[in-house]
């Protein structure tokens, strides 16, 4: 399973957890099982949080395959102008 991290203030939609396992081959498929497992979270997932891979920013490549021990973040996307 992938091991998702949540920033602070998403915790609360899973429970208070810092980080969650979900399984998924590819960031599209982990995104999409983290959001039926934890509902409150597809707000942040479909505004376009951006992410890491084991280190490595992604953006939003949903396309991208994982490895089974993957560690994903999540990141918020900062806005402005």
């Amino acid at each position: 399973m992938v091991e998702v991290h949540l920033w602070s203030s998403l915790r609360r939609f899973a429970d208070g957890q810092e980080s969650v396992e979900i399984e998924g081959k590819t960031v599209g498929e982990v995104l999409k099982n983290l959001a039926a497992a934890h509902p409150g979270l597809a707000p942040a997932i479909e505004a376009g949080a951006g992410l890491t891979v084991d280190g490595t920013f992604l953006g939003s490549g949903r396309n991208h395959v994982l490895d089974p021990e993957a560690e994903v973040f999540l990141m918020m996307r900062i806005k402005g102008g």
